[in-house]
């Protein structure tokens, strides 16, 4: 199983958690908001950070760690990636800068640009001799995407006992902590809402803002992962999103982790720890230079 599925199907688990264990907490002298006013106001900010991202280019860099038995790292590897907004119903678009500090030539970068190139044109001569399908096409799948989303915040908030805690300062930010412990008797109507049940959550909210600064999730059970292949997550593993706002404007993804291992099919256990750190967030358009290199 590779990284990318590997942590795609573990955060899966919580991602619904991220559209929404530390040290002390500080600031406890002034009254705690209403709870439940709170929370009402942070679902009507909740957005996912893919939609977020749609409109800016960034740096990601990927670090993948193979792991023994007893939890040492044996091997590790770097990608750095620039990342691009997807065309009209695709994924981003993520060109391959360097591969263990090792930068990939000119040429090859070059070469990419091109085919990319030749995608988006065709793209657009669709856009303009099929205009209303096209429109129609990215009209239906937003209203998919949203029913879905909206599905899973539904879920988020009937499956977790959520606690507001205290207050602590995260990254110059004051937000309120929040548990949030799963009821195992919920009845949920999405595949997220049912993973969510194997993992405690532990949220900081912006006070100010209402805006997801930091989750940490902690799975508390196994659970079955992955389509099409027979995958478990084992109980223990842990994932940590971090987030931070970019050109005092909009709040990204600054760092994802994880650590945990995954029996796949009958008898391999892989075992992984990486993160992703997200960097040089640009407001992305057609003009938008390409002069980007890959970091040390």
């Amino acid at each position: 199983m590779t990284r990318r599925v590997f942590a795609r199907h573990a955060i899966a688990g919580v991602a619904g958690v991220c559209l929404l264990w530390a040290p002390p907490l500080v600031g406890q002298s002034q009254p705690l908001p209403d709870q439940a006013a709170f929370l009402r106001d942070t679902r009507q900010h909740l957005q996912t950070d893919s939609a977020l991202q749609s409109n800016y280019l960034y740096i990601e860099t990927r670090r993948e760690q193979k792991l023994d038995g007893q939890g040492r790292v044996t091997s590790e590897s770097v990608k750095v990636f620039e990342s691009y907004p997807g065309l009209p119903g695709e994924e981003r678009w993520e060109r391959l800068l360097s591969e263990n500090g090792k930068a990939r030539t000119p040429s090859a970068l070059e070469q990419d640009l091109r085919t990319r190139q030749k995608k988006a044109e065709s793209v657009a001569r669709e856009a303009t001799e099929q205009p209303a399908k096209q429109q129609a096409r990215q009209q239906r799948d937003y209203a998919e995407r949203r029913r879905e989303y909206d599905a899973v915040l539904d879920d988020l908030f009937l499956v977790y006992d959520i606690r507001m805690q205290g207050r602590e300062a995260i990254a110059g930010h004051d937000t309120i902590v929040f548990t949030l412990t799963p009821r195992p008797a919920a009845k949920t109507r999405t595949r997220e809402g049912a993973q969510m049940k194997k993992f405690n959550v532990r949220a900081w909210v912006s006070e100010a803002e209402h805006e997801l600064v930091r989750v940490d999730a902690e799975a508390i059970d196994t659970l079955s992962i992955g389509l099409g292949v027979l995958a478990r997550l084992h109980k223990g593993a842990t994932l940590s999103f971090l987030r931070t706002k970019v050109n005092d404007e909009v709040w990204l993804p600054s760092r994802v982790t994880y650590r945990g291992s995954a029996r796949v099919g009958l008898v391999a256990v892989v075992r992984r720890a990486g993160s992703s750190e997200f960097s040089g967030y640009r407001r992305f358009s057609v003009d938008t230079s390409t002069t980007y290199q890959a970091p040390d």
